[in-house]
C-alpha cells in the first residue's frame, strides 16, 4: 500500500504522503503493512493516541513489514504522551521531536529523531557534517535539563488551558482537544469569529478544508484570557 498520513492533520504530512485514513481505521490500516504518518498529538485538533493504544498498532505493522512514523512535535507538553520509553530498538517505528513547540523557542530550528539504529545512520548520512549549529545544541540541552522549569511549565498550561476552556463554554463555545497549548473549536460562526478576534488583536488559525473550524492558542496570562473574554463577551 502506498505510504499515507491520518488524518485531518498539518499540510504538510499531506503534501508527503498523499493518501489520507482516519484515526479510526488506524488498527486496520496496520495489517495491510506500508507506513503509516500519524501526529501525537495530533494538530489541530489536539487528538492524543496513548502508548498502549498504539501498541497493537505497531505489532501488526511489525509483522507486515510496516512502519509507524510519530510526529510527536506537540509531546513535550504532556508527561505520559510519549512514546521513545515504550519501544525496543526492532519495533518498526520513527519518532519526531520538535524543540520549538513547548520551549516557546521556534527560531533555533532544533529537533531530534528517534528510530532503529540502522535509520538513524542513514538519516545522519544523508544530513551532513553541520545539520544543526553549536549554540542551538547548547541551548536545547539546557532546556531539557532543567526539569524544574519542565514541570512547571507543563502544571502552568494545563490550569491556563483549564481557564481557557472555562471562557469558551461561557460564551457557547466548547473547545476540542488535549494538547495544552491550544484548542480547537468548531462552530458555524466561525467566519465572523475570526474576524472579530482578529479585529480585537487576537489572531486565530481559520481552516479552508473545514469552514467550521477555528484554532486558538492558549493565552499566554489572564491578562490575555481577559481580553479574549471581552472580545467575545462584545460579539
Amino acid at each position: 500500500p502506498p505510504a499515507r498520513h491520518v488524518g485531518p492533520s498539518y499540510a504538510t504530512h499531506e503534501a508527503v504522503f498523499p493518501a489520507r485514513i482516519s484515526i479510526d481505521s488506524l488498527a486496520d490500516e496496520a495489517a495491510h503493512g506500508g507506513t503509516i504518518l500519524l501526529a501525537n498529538p495530533n494538530n489541530p485538533d489536539g487528538r492524543l493516541v496513548s502508548p498502549d493504544a498504539l501498541k497493537p498498532v505497531i505489532d501488526r505493522l511489525r509483522e507486515n513489514a510496516g512502519w509507524l512514523v510519530v510526529d510527536e512535535a506537540f509531546a513535550d507538553t504532556l508527561p505520559d504522551v510519549g512514546l521513545a520509553s515504550h519501544l525496543s530498538a526492532e519495533d518498526p517505528v520513527i519518532l519526531f521531536r520538535s524543540f520549538g513547540k513547548f520551549f516557546g523557542l521556534a527560531g533555533v530550528r532544533l529537533g531530534f529523531m528517534i528510530a532503529p539504529p540502522g535509520i538513524v545512520a542513514r538519516v545522519r548520512d544523508r544530513l551532513g557534517s553541520w545539520p544543526i549549529s553549536a549554540t542551538a545544541l547548547a541551548i536545547g540541552t539546557a532546556a531539557y535539563a532543567d526539569r524544574d522549569w519542565i514541570d512547571t511549565t507543563r502544571a502552568q498550561l494545563v490550569t491556563r488551558a483549564a481557564a481557557f476552556d472555562a471562557v469558551l463554554l461561557r460564551h457557547g463555545l466548547t473547545a476540542k482537544g488535549a494538547c495544552p497549548l491550544f484548542r480547537l473549536i468548531v462552530t458555524d460562526d466561525a467566519k465572523s469569529l475570526f474576524e472579530r478576534l482578529n479585529m480585537a488583536g487576537i489572531l486565530t488559525r481559520p481552516f479552508t478544508y473545514d469552514p467550521r473550524w477555528l484554532r486558538l492558542g492558549v493565552p499566554a496570562d489572564a491578562a490575555a484570557l481577559a481580553r479574549l473574554y471581552t472580545a467575545l463577551a462584545h460579539g
